[in-house]
């Protein structure tokens, strides 16, 4: 379990993460949403100490973590939005080298080699050196290299970042098998419909302050399940509804140019963080 108290992080007169208060199950597939800036990335690099909260704690299965508390840093991985990798080494010798780090046996190093880049489709390709892998297989080198020690907690920071449509749904697939082994997984993303996709619960967060947390379905069903779009010339209007017989009623006495179609988690945060920043 992942305990998040009263986090915060300031740079000079600049708070980006401010009070944060979270608890994410084990085995939970956790989403962080929010805008740029946000504080999401910040978070991200606080719970992988490689930044130190200015005040609250955070807290693995009861354990403070912090830069010194081995055992509970050894539970994470983390998977960052910069491709971080030799751009020359072979997807088998950018595995070897994340074992050895860790010191683990040369035969050990092999069969997770080999069980990882079969699991994520990429045994084929283990010969090619990472500057002529496209971006989608280097994401899923870097998870094969991040799931290298068996952690039981994962943290992404936009892991589909830049990735075309076919290879985005490709990584949904690998999360969510990563997901059936009971493995925690906190993500990052700009991608709603992402989020709406894996996630079993999701927070949104403003300006480094927790606005609302809940599943996707609670969430969609209390903005209403149903919306139809009105479309002028100059502006799209969303209305919701909670019922079907209630958008159909109000489709029928609007334009032409009307739609109906379900509500999205899109919705939610258009509605809940994009309204507020468009005011200010």
């Amino acid at each position: 379990m992942i305990e998040i108290r009263n986090l915060t992080k300031k740079f000079g007169d600049f708070t980006a993460v401010d009070g944060l208060d979270l608890t994410i199950g084990t085995g939970e597939f956790f989403g962080l949403l929010g805008p740029n800036g946000a504080g999401k990335t910040t978070t991200i690099s606080m719970m992988s100490t490689v930044l130190l909260p200015t005040s609250g704690e955070i807290l693995i299965d009861g354990n403070k973590l912090d830069r010194k508390a081995t055992a509970a840093k050894r539970k994470l991985s983390v998977i960052t939005q910069e491709y971080s990798m030799r751009q020359d080494m072979t997807m088998d010798e950018v595995m070897e080298y994340q074992g050895r780090l860790y010191y683990m046996p040369k035969k050990e190093i092999r069969r997770k080699s080999d069980e990882l880049l079969e699991f994520a489709g990429l045994i084929d390709y283990r010969h090619r050196v990472v500057r002529h892998l496209s971006g989608g297989m280097k994401r899923k080198l870097m998870v094969c290299r991040a799931l290298m020690t068996e952690p039981q907690i994962l943290l992404l920071d936009e892991p589909t970042a830049g990735m075309d449509a076919i290879s985005r749904r490709q990584m949904w697939n690998l999360l969510r098998q990563l997901h059936s082994r009971n493995i925690t997984i906190l993500l990052t993303t700009h991608y709603i419909d992402e989020a709406q996709s894996l996630c079993d619960r999701v927070a949104l967060i403003d300006h480094g302050k927790l606005d609302i947390i809940d599943t996707p379905e609670a969430l969609i069903e209390a903005l209403g399940g149903f919306a139809v779009d009105e479309t002028s010339e100059e502006t799209l209007v969303c209305h919701y509804f909670k019922t079907r017989e209630e958008a159909i009623e109000y489709l029928e006495k609007a334009g032409r140019d009307a739609v109906l179609r379900g509500t999205t988690l899109e919705d939610v945060f258009v509605e809940r963080i994009g309204r507020r920043l468009s005011q200010k």
